[in-house]
């Protein structure tokens, strides 16, 4: 058991800071798609960019490989493939999600009583995500039925889609809270809490200088960050899982359940005790991943950044 501090070195690479090296122009040019020609068209075009990110970045085959091989015990050429257009096909659905065209989406709930009891007390929650599927469209159904969800995270490697989502829907931008340190930074979080809201994390990707925890995930130890139960503990707020994943062609299958009523860290046993928060986190991201494996958007060695 072990919980440390992550360097800059032992940062990841994600899929997203990817994304970033890629021409402003390509992506106006998927959004211009998107709005100009529908959501079937431009499903067909990004055969093509997933097809190039397969054959042209070797290390977002190798490491989607490595992952797919934990979950299949083997990965071909066409289950790689299959992995990048599943991102690509989710991300293009961000942009009809922001643009409000939720028309081209079926929804299934599982566990929505959580969400609905949460509303009726009008009270605050953290939710528990991943880079698995679409939070987006678990927002999308938020909207639907009249209730807020904001995004705390890391956002400069996504600066470019965030800029051209944000020009499609100048509201999504108000919705995400930039992590930081300090008390305005926590303040912002505590009104919303206070004022019913929901505040959503993505508990599987650690930042740079971020304490993590070493836990058992698919089969090997993985670095998780523990910051999520610190705040938590903080604003003593029940905390919930919340997974949208994606079934081909245009459904989403969304999923809650209750992780802790409140976050307690004892002041003698303080890391014991967020190593097994960490440890319950990824066990049941690794139910939810073996339910959608192509659905886990992580492409960078996540076991050797540990």
């Amino acid at each position: 058991m072990a919980v440390v501090t992550a360097t800059d070195d032992a940062a990841p690479t994600g899929w997203l800071a990817v994304a970033e090296r890629g021409s402003v122009v390509g992506i106006r040019l998927v959004v211009w798609l998107a709005t100009a020609l529908g959501r079937t068209p431009t499903r067909f075009f990004l055969r093509a960019v997933a097809a190039y990110y397969v054959l042209g970045r070797r290390s977002v085959r190798r490491f989607s490989r490595r992952y797919l091989e934990r979950i299949h015990g083997r990965a071909t050429l066409g289950m790689v493939y299959t992995h990048v257009l599943r991102f690509a096909e989710v991300a293009l659905d961000r942009v009809f999600i922001v643009s409000g065209k939720d028309r081209y989406f079926e929804v299934t709930r599982t566990g929505h009583h959580y969400l609905e009891a949460l509303g009726a007390s009008r009270r605050g929650a953290i939710l528990l995500g991943a880079h698995l599927g679409s939070f987006e469209a678990m927002r999308m159904q938020a909207d639907r039925e009249g209730f807020s969800i904001h995004f705390l995270g890391q956002f400069r490697n996504a600066r470019m889609i965030n800029a051209a989502l944000t020009k499609l829907n100048p509201r999504s931008s108000a919705r995400l809270i930039a992590r930081g340190d300090g008390v305005e930074f926590m303040l912002r979080i505590r009104e919303k809490l206070r004022q019913g809201d929901r505040v959503a994390i993505l508990a599987d990707r650690v930042a740079p200088g971020e304490r993590v925890a070493e836990v058992d995930f698919l089969g090997e130890q993985g670095r998780f960050p523990t910051g999520p139960y610190l705040l938590a503990a903080l604003l003593k707020c029940p905390v919930y899982l919340t997974f949208g994943l994606y079934r081909a062609p245009n459904r989403y299958d969304l999923f809650c359940e209750p992780f802790e009523e409140e976050i307690k860290l004892p002041r003698e046993a303080r890391d014991e005790a967020l190593h097994a928060y960490a440890q319950k986190f990824a066990t049941r991201l690794e139910h939810y991943v073996r339910l959608a494996p192509d659905n886990w958007f992580n492409f960078y060695d996540f076991w050797s950044a540990s």
